[in-house]
């Protein structure tokens, strides 16, 4: 692959990471549709489109996945929905990404992975960062709402170890979402039968386009760039997912930038981005 093919791939795929968290943000905030019609509507959507590629790829049948992982991916999009009620597009995007790599380098120490003193430097800035980023302040995330994404992120970096090494990892996404399918059903209908249900036509579109665009096309996008990759180029790029989805969320949707938020930012991101550089090392 071309290098500036590459570089235009992973691009887009970096800005459908972070579209997520816009989509959520403005679907949440500025339409009345609930969080659990959003999250059925983005696994559904994601989905049809994902099973769609592939027919036009001739591989109709040929998914793969898993319950498990399948599970994971529903607990991520379902915590993801109702964290964003409450939070602002960069601050979740950041409180996400940190606990998927504070999960992801946990299993590595769980697994007996080795850290040099400049490892533990970078992991305990970026934990200390997320820390300082909730507490109690005026301009911290609401605590249940933070707590939420960071159970995403957990969610996430699971279903991201669980991923690792697949051989086909496009089919594997296709069959994790179809798989999350009665998940997102059966969420639809329990919002149903309480007071919570809040369909909405905007709302529904902006839903659609999370799960079919920003997920469906996004990952299959970060699939086809990846293998190009090295696995350190690979995870330091996605340290620019909350940057972007801060920015984005600043000229977007108007939302505020905090000393907190740079400072928190800073230090998650570099800390990550001194475990990663170690490890490679």
């Amino acid at each position: 692959m071309s290098t500036g093919r590459l570089f235009l791939l992973t691009a887009l795929a970096m800005i459908a990471f972070a579209g997520n968290s816009l989509l959520c943000r403005v679907a949440l905030r500025d339409t009345p549709i609930d969080a659990a019609s959003f999250t059925a509507l983005r696994l559904i959507s994601g989905a049809l489109m994902l099973w769609l590629i592939l027919v036009l790829r001739g591989q109709r049948g040929a998914h793969q996945g898993s319950w498990t992982s399948a599970c994971a991916l529903f607990a991520y999009a379902a915590l993801f929905s109702w964290a964003y009620i409450d939070l602002d597009a960069g601050t979740g995007a950041l409180i996400l990404f940190g606990a998927v790599q504070a999960t992801m380098i946990g299993y590595g120490l769980y697994r007996g992975e080795r850290f040099t003193p400049l490892k533990w430097t970078g992991l305990l800035l970026a934990l200390g960062g997320l820390t300082g980023l909730m507490l109690p302040g005026l301009t911290a995330p609401p605590l249940l709402a933070a707590l939420l994404m960071a159970g995403a992120g957990i969610a996430w970096g699971i279903y991201s170890l669980r991923g690792r090494g697949n051989s086909h990892p496009s089919l594997a996404t296709a069959g994790n979402f179809l798989l999350a399918v009665p998940f997102a059903l059966a969420l639809a209908l329990l919002a149903h039968l309480g007071p919570g249900l809040a369909p909405d036509p905007a709302g529904a579109l902006w839903a659609i386009a999370s799960g079919a665009l920003a997920s469906g096309v996004g990952y299959l996008i970060w699939y086809a760039a990846l293998p190009h990759l090295s696995s350190t180029n690979a995870a330091t790029i996605q340290l620019s997912v909350p940057v972007i989805a801060a920015v984005a969320g600043v000229l977007l949707l108007s939302e505020p930038i905090t000393l907190r938020l740079v400072l928190a930012s800073a230090a998650i991101l570099g800390g990550i981005a001194l475990v990663i550089r170690q490890r490679a090392a």
